[in-house]
């Protein structure tokens, strides 16, 4: 292990003492939401103090091993060589799991998700991908036993969606979905093209942690609300009640509308749910653009002009252009089996990370 990561890990032990010492005062004891507070941070750190002492005993046990084998005769030789295989295993085993507990993990993971999917280049055909990645995502989140609902959709005259917004509520689904954010192309011949020429289209995925009011302070004044009467499905309901809202955050510019309840506060607060997202990963995409330099140890930056992925239907093959990864059966991807894609982006972005750490 190189002397940077040790220096973080002594540095890591000596709070985690200074934590431990804090909890131990009955002034502390008797504030439960400061002890709380102080718990919290001490258990996320437990671990790897724990494995920095496993490795300190067996760096211990190596270092005496060797000394055996300098000086003993030929049978203590032969178990001190024993005992130094055995330390550096230990110490090799345990080098790979404290760098993975190192590594900073992100506060997001946990929370729930807004995905918003919008038809790109393609008219129809872009709108008709666009359906197939929500069902594919949907499909996703069943398997993962997550629950969905759409908070607004845009269908296309042939029951596609120019655009969709749903939100996807399970725990630890936005780790999952992260790396979905980007550029999705297909290509493929369309049921309307007569002449059997592929076309390329594309879909993009926004997939945003869902915000709580205390992430992001929305003043009423920089919100404006329109109602109106609601376009599409929905019964004589949209007919004759306007319920639909679109909520205008004007210091941003930024629109966000939902018509899918029949009920004008539901859509609001569905509206207000999209637009405290939307701004919060904002405020999130600027503070990582500034840490410039753990971006690039990062797989893909999540910026949604970015194309991640090609689903190519004659060839049956789809490639994720971040790693260079190339699987096949698309229906099955499409039908929700996503777990070896999400899988693989993740594992790389983990190893990016794993390079860069104690620069």
């Amino acid at each position: 292990m190189d002397n940077a990561i040790i220096a973080q890990l002594e540095r890591i032990r000596g709070r985690f003492n200074e934590l431990t010492d804090e909890m131990a005062r009955p002034e502390i004891a008797a504030d439960f939401e400061q002890s709380n507070k102080l718990a919290r941070e001490r258990a996320e750190v437990e671990d790897v103090v724990h494995m920095f002492a496993d490795y300190e005993a067996a760096r211990k046990a190596a270092d005496e091993a060797q000394a055996l084998m300098a000086d003993g005769d030929a049978e203590m030789k032969e178990l001190a060589e024993v005992e130094l295989a055995e330390a550096n295993a230990v110490m090799e085993a345990l080098t790979e799991k404290i760098r993975r507990g190192l590594l900073p993990r992100d506060p997001r993971d946990s929370r729930n998700v807004i995905v918003e999917i919008r038809a790109g280049a393609g008219g129809e055909e872009a709108a008709l991908f666009g359906f197939e990645l929500y069902r594919a995502y949907a499909r996703y989140a069943e398997r993962k036993h997550w629950a969905t609902e759409i908070l607004n959709a845009s269908e296309s005259e042939k029951g596609g969606f120019k655009e969709v917004v749903f939100e996807v509520r399970g725990d630890g689904a936005y780790s999952r979905l992260k790396f979905e954010s980007g550029v999705h192309r297909v290509q493929r011949v369309p049921e309307t093209e007569a002449q059997g020429r592929i076309h390329t289209s594309t879909a993009t995925v926004a997939v945003l942690p869902e915000a709580e009011e205390v992430d992001v302070a929305i003043e009423e004044k920089d919100v404006r609300v329109d109602i109106y009467h609601a376009s599409g499905a929905g019964g004589q309901n949209v007919n004759k009640v306007a319920t639909a809202v679109r909520l205008t955050h004007l210091p941003t510019g930024m629109v966000v509308v939902c018509q899918d309840e029949r009920s004008q506060l539901k859509n609001r607060i569905k509206a207000m749910t999209v637009l405290r997202s939307r701004l919060f990963d904002l405020e999130q995409s600027k503070a990582t653009a500034e840490m410039s330099e753990v971006r690039k140890l990062q797989v893909g930056s999540g910026d949604r002009s970015e194309k991640i992925r090609t689903y190519n239907f004659p060839q049956d093959r789809i490639t994720d252009h971040r790693i260079g990864l190339t699987v096949h059966n698309i229906p099955d991807r499409l039908d929700g089996n996503l777990d070896d894609l999400i899988d693989a982006v993740a594992t790389a972005d983990e190893a990016a990370r794993l390079e860069g750490l104690g620069e």
